[in-house]
């Protein structure tokens, strides 16, 4: 009989295949799937189901699709919201494409039926048997089919529907499906059918033996574990290595070649064994890993060897920083004992000195001239002991302090480690950092640092730590005395103009892609830029402005490429800069009444103070403005004390404070000033403004007085010093103490001033004010003063030193 052939809409499926007999549900979204099915609709609602080769495919060709198929016809249909239509169909039979009549709007194709005409003989009755039996086996064991199919299937007598049932409700891959489809030769369909159920029941009997063996080691409760280790069985059976069993063999390889501590070895150990007990995904787990992590990367016996080579390391600090003889002279001794002792402890070190000064990158250069590694670590703003000591492990998402991290970062156990602004910590209800940094920096006890994460001791003995600060006094006392304080003073203009020829205009001209010829900045510009466009101790303000000439200057050869050098002379500055930020010269311009000129202290260096002031009819009023702290007030009591107590001698009506109001005003009005030192000052002005004589201009002045008249020590000398120069001041009267503070002026600084030292008050009223004949015949030079030791009084330095502004 010729096969029957018929013109049909084809619907291409996607990872599904439909056997004859089979029914079962298919959402059509795509637009030719739709309007197939459309199509069908009208036509006795007929359709030929065609499955594709590659699932993935949106718009498949003729070639993407399979030829054998199946003949189907919808027996409902829904539309469903966005277009997606839902259709139940149940395949007729088999069918073949012969070619494609169309394949816009949707594919239309000319099939022919393919009818099972296969006669029953005894090969196909035992062919059957065999997969009734393999099939009713599958579905004891695999418990995924309901027992009811098999009763329909043992009563099937029709070869072909038997093993299209059969196949439609086996676990098979759509290619095995397929297979099945186009087998047309009844015997060939039901050998290659029996083969995959004789496959399917060999997996499903493995299946089995995995969850019986599974089942023994774990309680049913436990789902997780229960899939964990039915994975683990699995691994097994394809001869793999556990996940769990690697990982801890690997961390046993790790803690035999990273030459523990006996202790710290035993307690590593110890949580190895805890970590094997646990399921792999518990919490806890996560944590011990993380802990094991943490302890086997910390250097708890690697080290670096220290270059002992001073020449060597004397050329590496000159090269990095201009002057600073004093911090690299501490090094190099440092070095030289290290080279006499084997076995030393690290020093630490304090650098206290404004900002700009080269505090922090005198640590690289430190790290670089002992070729150790380096770390730096900003206290700024921190105010949690955990910072400082870790977290406890009982915390969720606990980790370790920042100083165990630095020396997990670094490596190794002698580290140069740099703990930046010290003196900007502060400290809240979560504890006080300073005092967990007292065990950091005590060399008698950093050789079993206390983490509370770590909970082992660490050595941190070996470490040469190096903390910096802007100002001593702002360290706490104890802290303070554990470590050797440095003073790093502003630089002088003269050092100034070196680093900037050395160091900062090479740097600049590099980062910024310049070559030395392109760009020439002469000697008397940077000086204009230091003297008028910059005011501070340090350095970071120049070499923001020499960035700027450099950025220019790099702007203006990329816009003209004919300019092969630019010169940047004195006279080109404002152009490139604007107008001077700052007057160079004299801190006033002209001998005035009531004002003087004091030299103040305070973080970022040394500075002028003007003192003001002036009186006027009323009762005796005095009146201090000014933002001053409670200790220049009380000084300028005292000054105002000691002035109406030689009133006579002074030439003021002994009835001022009776006829007089008195205004002192210390400029700039919103920045805070405190300090003893700005005594002499006040007392000059007072007397000044009630005499009417003026006071010289050139002169500064700075010193503590008491009711007496004697002039006290103050601190801060050679920053005050700094800033008189900077101002143009000639000549700087300070108390006599202070003469052992003069050493550690630069010589060219002390050669261009005048320096007068003074015991009383007296003395600095005869100097300061213009009306005395110039400085009095009987002035003791410098070289010969007498120290206040040899006049026979003690005085009392304050016990910071310091002020944050006199």
């Amino acid at each position: 009989m010729d096969p029957v052939r018929s013109e049909l809409p084809l619907l291409p499926l996607r990872g599904v295949l439909v056997f004859p007999y089979m029914v079962i549900h298919l959402d059509v979204g795509r637009e030719k799937s739709v309007q197939a099915i459309e199509e069908a609709m009208l036509l006795d609602r007929k359709i030929f189901l065609a499955t594709q080769k590659e699932a993935q495919r949106d718009d498949p060709t003729e070639e993407d699709i399979y030829v054998v198929g199946t003949l189907a016809e919808i027996k409902q249909l829904l539309k469903l919201p966005g277009g997606t239509i839902r259709v139940l169909v149940e395949g007729i039979s088999r069918g073949r494409v012969l070619n494609y009549t169309a394949n816009e709007p949707f594919f239309r194709v000319e099939i022919e039926e393919l009818k099972d005409l296969t006669v029953k003989t005894a090969e196909i009755e035992a062919l059957m048997r065999s997969l009734v039996y393999q099939f009713e086996q599958y579905v004891k064991l695999s418990k995924r089919i309901p027992p009811e199919t098999v009763v329909s299937v043992v009563n099937l007598e029709e070869p072909g529907r038997l093993a299209d049932i059969i196949a439609s409700h086996m676990n098979l891959k759509v290619d095995d499906r397929q297979v099945i489809l186009e087998s047309v030769g009844m015997v060939e369909r039901l050998e290659k059918l029996c083969a995959m159920v004789v496959r399917e029941l060999e997996i499903v009997e493995l299946e089995r033996k995995i969850n019986v063996r599974v089942r023994k080691q774990m309680e049913k409760t436990q789902k997780e574990y229960y899939l964990r280790e039915q994975i683990k069985a699995i691994q097994k059976e394809l001869g793999e290595k556990d996940e769990r069993v690697a990982e801890c063999e690997e961390l046993r390889e790790k803690i035999a070649k990273a030459k523990l501590p006996k202790a710290v070895e035993e307690k590593v150990m110890k949580e190895l064994e805890r970590l094997e007990k646990m399921p792999q995904m518990a919490a806890e787990a996560v944590v011990v890993r993380n802990y094991l992590d943490t302890l086997l990367a910390l250097p708890w016996s690697k080290t670096t060897k220290d270059r002992l080579d001073l020449k060597i390391a004397e050329q590496i600090l000159d090269e990095d920083h201009y002057g600073l003889k004093k911090v690299k002279d501490r090094i190099l001794e440092y070095l030289a004992i290290r080279k006499l002792a084997k076995k030393m402890k690290g020093p630490i070190i304090c650098f206290v000195g404004p900002p700009g000064v080269g505090k922090t990158s005198l640590g690289k250069s430190i790290a670089r001239a002992l070729e150790r590694k380096f770390y730096r670590m900003s206290l700024g703003g921190v105010r949690d002991e955990a910072e400082i000591r870790g977290h406890r492990r009982t915390y969720v998402g606990a980790m370790p302090g920042r100083i165990i991290q630095g020396m997990k970062q670094v490596g190794t156990k002698n580290p140069v480690f740099l703990l930046d602004e010290i003196d900007k910590m502060s400290m809240d209800f979560r504890g006080d950092p300073s005092s967990a940094l007292l065990e950091v920096l005590d060399p008698e006890q950093n050789n079993a640092f206390s983490d509370h994460y770590v909970e082992t001791p660490f050595d941190l003995s070996n470490v040469m730590f190096i903390t910096t600060a802007n100002g001593a006094h702002n360290i706490p006392r104890p802290l303070l005395d554990r470590m050797e304080v440095i003073h790093i003073s502003g630089y002088t203009e003269e050092e100034k103009l070196q680093i900037a020829l050395q160091h900062l205009l090479p740097k600049q001209i590099k980062e910024h892609g310049l070559k030395e010829e392109q760009i020439n900045i002469t000697e008397n510009t940077l000086r204009k830029i230091i003297r008028e466009y910059t005011r501070e101790s340090g350095v970071r303000n120049l070499e923001r402005e020499i960035a700027s000439l450099c950025r220019k200057s790099a702007r203006k050869i990329v816009t003209d490429e004919e300019i092969k050098e630019i010169g940047i002379g004195v006279q080109d500055l404002e152009s490139y800069l604007g107008i001077p930020r700052y007057r160079f010269g004299v801190a006033e311009q002209d001998d005035q009444v009531g004002v003087a000129t004091g030299l103040a202290w305070t973080e970022m260096g040394g500075d002028t103070l003007a003192i003001e002031i002036t009186t006027f009819p009323g009762k005796g009023l005095l009146t201090l403005t000014g933002k001053l702290g409670d200790v220049m007030k009380e000084s300028a009591q005292a000054a105002y004390s000691y002035i109406r107590s030689k009133a006579d001698e002074l030439g003021i009506d002994p009835d001022f404070h009776k006829k007089l109001d008195i205004h002192v005003h210390v400029p700039e009005g919103a920045i805070p000033k405190d300090g003893p030192s700005a005594g002499i000052t006040m007392a000059s002005a007072l007397a000044s403004a009630l005499s009417g004589r003026k006071i010289k201009h050139e002169v500064a002045m700075t010193g503590e007085v008491t009711l007496r008249g004697r002039v006290l020590p103050v601190g801060g000398i050679k920053e005050k010093v700094l800033a008189a120069h900077r101002a143009g001041i000639t000549t700087i009267i300070m108390p006599s103490e202070n003469k052992k503070d003069m050493e550690e002026i630069p010589a060219n600084i002390k050669s261009s001033l005048e320096f007068i030292l003074v015991e009383h008050m007296d003395r600095v009223l005869e100097i300061a004010l213009a009306e005395s004949s110039g400085l009095p015949d009987d002035l003791i030079p410098v070289e010969s003063m007498i120290t206040a030791e040899e006049a026979g009084y003690q005085s009392v330095i304050n016990e910071k030193g310091t002020h944050n502004y006199s």
